[in-house]
């Protein structure tokens, strides 16, 4: 199953007058294009990063899919990304940007001031059919060098969260490692 829209609109039951927050870590964190109401640095217990996602939509094509992050359940481990107050509206949109592979899920968030909220994440398990899976860090950067699709060159996908993470002042060793290969391609 590529197109998960349809499966997100079944698995939550959102009332239209309550906002929810929407955690991001990946193109989220730096590419807001929908309506929210707040936007407030989060993170989320329990999982890490990884380029392990195929992009047969975005940054790439459906003969040659380009990676882009999903989470993989790393206990101990924490993901920093950007958290959206959203209205459930918005779901309209983001599920059909989400929707190779993407489901939502309920979980907790931790505000960069230590408050506390529950909220909703999209995750592509590994179960999805766009799934390319674990992979050497210098392998992932050759296939990001080569792959382009219809958002644009996946390239410029990876040094966005490179840059956005950095702002953030959030470490993560995978996306810096993929980065660092991939600018040592071009040299």
């Amino acid at each position: 199953m590529l197109n998960t829209a349809d499966e997100n609109r079944r698995r939550h039951d959102l009332h239209p007058d309550h906002p929810v927050w929407l955690f991001g870590y990946g193109s989220l964190i730096y590419k807001a294009d929908f309506p929210y109401l707040a936007r407030r640095p989060a993170s989320i217990t329990g999982w890490a990063r990884r380029f392990w996602q195929g992009s047969h939509d975005h940054r790439g094509t459906p003969d040659k899919p380009g990676r882009v992050v999903t989470l993989i359940e790393a206990p101990g481990m924490v993901c920093a990304g950007m958290a959206y107050r959203i209205t459930p509206d918005v779901f309209e949109h983001l599920d059909h940007r989400e929707k190779n592979g993407y489901l939502r899920f309920r979980t907790p968030l931790t505000f960069a001031d230590g408050d506390l909220a529950d909220g909703l994440v999209y995750i592509a398990t590994e179960d999805n059919a766009a799934f390319l899976g674990q992979a050497d860090e210098q392998a992932i950067a050759e296939h990001i060098a080569r792959s382009e699709g219809p958002s644009g060159s996946n390239r410029d996908y990876l040094l966005h969260l490179a840059k956005a993470l950095r702002e953030l002042g959030a470490l993560d060793e995978h996306v810096f490692r993929i980065e660092q290969f991939l600018l040592a391609g071009n040299d």
